[in-house]
């Protein structure tokens, strides 16, 4: 039930970030803004999103059973009342309110969503964050199209209002029935295939260690490029010329693409995240790194070509950047144990916040070479060097640090 709940509040929380794209266009042409002036509302959104949640994770920790309840409680009204802003905003500055207050909602929720299935499922980790995960990333794939069709029919702020009472209002009632497991409920398991260190460590000694910041490192950049598509896939669309070119069933190259874009990003987490269970996360991390890398590149080549290898390639993208969701939250919990996972995982998470800062980026960068390639050329090459940092170097150094715990317990045991 914890599972399930955790689940369903992440999905109606997906819209604020992937459902933003299609607000952008109408906004735009609306005020008169520009697509980069409206782009940074969606890089405050991130950045509120990640950077708090290691003070909502504390706060969560440090409740015991009742702090998932009222976090995610809060969470949803704050959502709520930013969608709500945006509905009635008449400047960019407002926009950026709006995005501010949904982002440290959305941050509230998914930070103790994610803390509360690695606390519940130590033998299946991974699959268990990966499908809490898969909420926020497959969760705005059922409202792609009424989000899409509200927006032409009644404009993007009515849309906006609706969406804030929904949203916001079921997270509030659920929030409700989700709880902290009771110190001795959830029992560690004797047997995994996966390294597992037995001891949990303070938030203070996770930051003090390096190999916290190896992963968040290697975060950051598998991050930034997933987003800088994220946020872009409607302009980039629209730069090929396929935005509007209808593909299937009435449905415009676009609006297909927004769809099997949140289900391949849905689907990855908990893929992924139990393929990681059966051969560690590190294997898994290059399996799916290197398919992204390789994702990129399509995107820059045949995906300018016709409409479909346009949404192949997209949704090979998000099919293979979704995991870092599922991976790397897990590998947080397995270096650093379960007791500090809410506020360990989110001080991870606060990586995505840094990496939103390079969407804008994108856009600079394709204004200065004139086209897509060479994004989509950078994104493939730090996909590809995060390949080589989990083979090469987390590996070595988790073994090596799984070895030394091994000793100490035998050196205890025979004392």
């Amino acid at each position: 039930m914890q599972l399930i709940i955790g689940l369903i509040c992440m999905a109606l929380l997906a819209n604020l970030q992937y459902g933003w794209t299609y607000f952008v266009g109408p906004m735009a042409k609306a005020h008169g803004w520009t697509v980069g002036a409206i782009q940074v509302a969606f890089s405050i959104f991130i950045a509120l999103e990640t950077w708090l949640t290691p003070v909502e994770g504390w706060i969560v920790d440090s409740l015991g059973r009742n702090g998932p309840k009222f976090m995610v409680a809060a969470g949803g009204i704050l959502a709520g009342v930013g969608w709500f802003i945006n509905s009635r905003a008449n400047s960019l500055e407002m926009i950026y309110v709006g995005a501010a207050i949904s982002g440290i909602g959305a941050g509230a929720v998914y930070a103790t969503c994610v803390g509360n299935a690695v606390k519940w499922f130590p033998d299946r980790r991974g699959l268990a964050v990966g499908l809490t995960a898969a909420g926020f990333g497959a969760g705005s794939a059922v409202t792609v199209i009424p989000i899409q069709r509200m927006i032409h029919s009644v404009g993007y702020a009515e849309t906006f209002f609706v969406f804030a009472l929904i949203q916001g209002g079921i997270v509030f009632v659920l929030a409700w029935l989700l709880r902290a497991p009771e110190p001795g409920e959830v029992i560690a398991p004797t047997t995994t295939k996966v390294l597992q260190s037995k001891h949990s460590s303070t938030p203070g000694q996770m930051l003090s260690s390096p190999l916290f910041w190896l992963l968040y490192l290697m975060f950051v950049m598998v991050s930034a490029s997933g987003l800088m598509v994220a946020a872009q896939v409607a302009v980039i669309a629209k730069d090929y010329g396929l935005a509007q070119t209808v593909v299937l069933f009435g449905g415009t190259a676009l609006v297909v693409a927004g769809l099997i874009d949140n289900i391949a990003n849905g689907s990855a987490r908990p893929f992924f995240g139990w393929v990681s269970d059966q051969i560690g996360r590190e294997f898994t991390m290059a399996i799916a790194f290197t398919a992204g890398g390789f994702a990129y590149w399509l995107l820059g080549t045949a995906g300018t070509t016709t409409p479909w290898t346009f949404i192949i390639s997209a949704a090979l993208i998000f099919f293979t950047w979704g995991e870092i969701f599922s991976l790397f939250p897990s590998t947080c919990t397995d270096i650093f144990g379960p007791k500090y996972a809410t506020t360990n995982t989110a001080l991870l998470y606060t990586a995505k916040g840094l990496s939103a800062f390079v969407v804008p980026l994108a856009n600079v960068l394709k204004s200065y070479t004139g086209s897509w390639h060479t994004v989509f050329v950078v994104a493939s090459i730090m996909n590809f060097l995060v390949v080589a940092l989990a083979l090469l170097v987390v590996r070595p150094m988790r073994l090596s640090a799984s070895a030394s715990e091994k000793r100490n317990t035998m050196v205890q045991a025979a004392e």
